[in-house]
């Protein structure tokens, strides 16, 4: 980071504490978490074919982080780390749920069985709605959950007061055709009562959000707005799908340019290939569709005139999906995406907005993380510093204050297969340095991100000293976690090429 920038940066925190200190009326919190929502997926992070024109305009009135990660390369693990400000390896949800080896189950050419990833957040542990609840606000969450099978762990028994839409799916269920079911009313969702015909899923879960803003607007609240956008299955309103179309007709990308089908990790199942373009027209339209209401949400606190005293918070559970399962979207020039531990998988878009103690117009190459939003929201609703010592993460605006400082490690613990093609392994990041290990072969792998963000260059032979620094520092991390670590899969047989 330039010189001028962190100046810049510590200046801006600097008015945020002096400004904190002054008012003690709580703040409101507005928690936005895209599903598979990719890091070039807005226009403000580079891409050029989705249009993202109010989370453009929300960056541009906050601070939009270059260097935002997800704490897992898949959904269940990230949002645990949300609601609880730590890592994984401590919730024990390491997996989606219930994981692509459920029970024990591996195909014949995983050499390995990853561990058994827990199917619910722990009711033990203390989640930032229940904080918030315990500090007089009014708490409520809408959109996807996926942290428990049963309905005991659901977000109700979590800390949020009202529920519209969150349970033990991963996804929208009951899709028939593609304007009826999984995306369209009926939803078949147990705490999301059915719409009218055509109703579409992201702008009802946005209604009942505003619907509780206006009821609320007099007390503290904290609204977890869940989307299940941009996840499968692939569906929009056709308006917005021909538009797109359209769009892409313009491009002219032939069919045989739009994918990578002949790399060797493509090879074990027909399903695999790398998308190389951002074009596919449903997609988009559903980017279009949150973007926009994101954009009424936002229209909405300014109209209850409390924008000066809500603190938003925006960000994805993993990278976007682009090696398999349709591949709808590109993270370049991130490598991979959802399922990999390379940035493709984890680095994801992350905006926070507060008027008045937020800069705008910020752009921060600190390196935040999931974990992170718990301490931040934390600090923000208790205003001290007494948070447990078994967090993981850090109040985000104290790290923009002592960037100046060393950086700290980031940790990544992902010990399975992913429907996506990635492979078991973890990873740690610190400075400009990012090494990946691969339980299967003890493989490691090393990158310097600042030159090598596309992470081509294995730089673990000659940088070996690097490389040995940090993977001590990650073998000591797991330890100290009792991260629990894939075994041999006895059933393993190494399947012939099919081409």
């Amino acid at each position: 980071m330039h010189k001028s920038i962190v100046t810049f940066l510590y200046l801006c925190v600097q008015a945020f504490v002096a400004t904190a200190q002054q008012n003690t009326k709580q703040p409101n919190v507005i928690l936005i978490v895209a599903d598979d929502l990719g890091w070039a997926d807005l226009g403000c992070y580079g891409s050029t074919f989705y249009e993202t024109p109010n989370l453009d305009k929300l960056a541009a009135n906050g601070v939009r982080f270059s260097q935002g990660y997800a704490t897992s390369p898949v959904c269940s693990p990230t949002r645990a780390s949300i609601m609880t400000g730590k890592y994984p390896v401590k919730t024990g949800v390491t997996d989606w749920i219930k994981g692509r080896q459920e029970k024990g189950k591996a195909l014949p050419y995983e050499k390995l069985i990853g561990p058994a990833t827990a199917y619910e957040l722990p009711i033990e542990e203390n989640t930032i709605a229940e904080l918030a609840l315990a500090h007089g606000y009014r708490t409520f969450f809408s959109g996807k959950w996926h942290l428990g099978e049963e309905e005991k762990y659901w977000p109700e028994h979590q800390g949020f007061q009202t529920n519209t839409g969150g349970w033990s799916a991963g996804s929208p269920t009951g899709k028939v055709n593609d304007t009826t079911g999984g995306f369209f009313s009926p939803y078949k969702n147990p705490r999301l009562k059915d719409g009218p015909p055509g109703e579409y899923l992201t702008d009802r879960l946005t209604n009942e959000c505003i619907q509780f803003i206006d009821d609320n607007k007099h007390s503290p609240f904290f609204v977890t707005l869940s989307f299940y956008a941009v996840h499968n299955p692939l569906q929009a309103t056709t308006p917005l799908v021909k538009k797109y179309s359209t769009k892409q007709q313009q491009l002219g990308i032939q069919p045989a340019n739009r994918f990578a089908k002949d790399e060797d990790w493509m090879k074990l199942e027909t399903g695999w290939k790398r998308r190389l373009v951002q074009d596919n027209p449903v997609y988009a339209a559903m980017i279009e569709n949150m973007d926009w209401n994101i954009g009424r949400l936002l229209d909405k606190i300014q109209q209850a005139g409390i924008d000066d005293n809500t603190l938003v918070i925006f960000t994805s559970d993993n990278g976007g999906l682009s090696t398999a399962e349709g591949s709808p979207t590109v993270n370049g020039p991130l490598r991979a995406g959802k399922g990999w531990l390379y940035e493709g998988g984890i680095r994801v878009p992350f905006i926070m907005y507060w008027k008045g103690k937020i800069v705008a117009g910020t752009v921060a190459d600190v390196p935040v993380t999931a974990a992170d939003i718990y301490p931040t929201i934390a600090k923000a609703i208790v205003q001290n510093d007494g948070l447990r010592k078994d967090i993981d993460g850090a109040d985000i605006f104290a790290l923009l204050n002592k960037h100046k400082k060393a950086e700290r490690p980031l940790f990544f613990h992902y010990p399975h297969y992913s429907n996506q093609g990635g492979k078991p392994g973890a990873a740690i990041r610190e400075g400009s340095y990012k090494l990946v290990y691969f339980f299967e072969d003890k493989r490691i792998e090393l990158y310097d991100l600042v030159n090598d963000v596309a992470e081509k260059n294995n730089l673990a032979v000659s940088h070996r000293k690097m490389a040995m620094r940090l993977s001590k520092k990650l073998f000591r991390w797991l330890e100290n976690n009792a991260a629990k670590t894939p075994v041999i899969n006895p059933g393993y047989s190494a399947l012939p090429k099919p081409f």
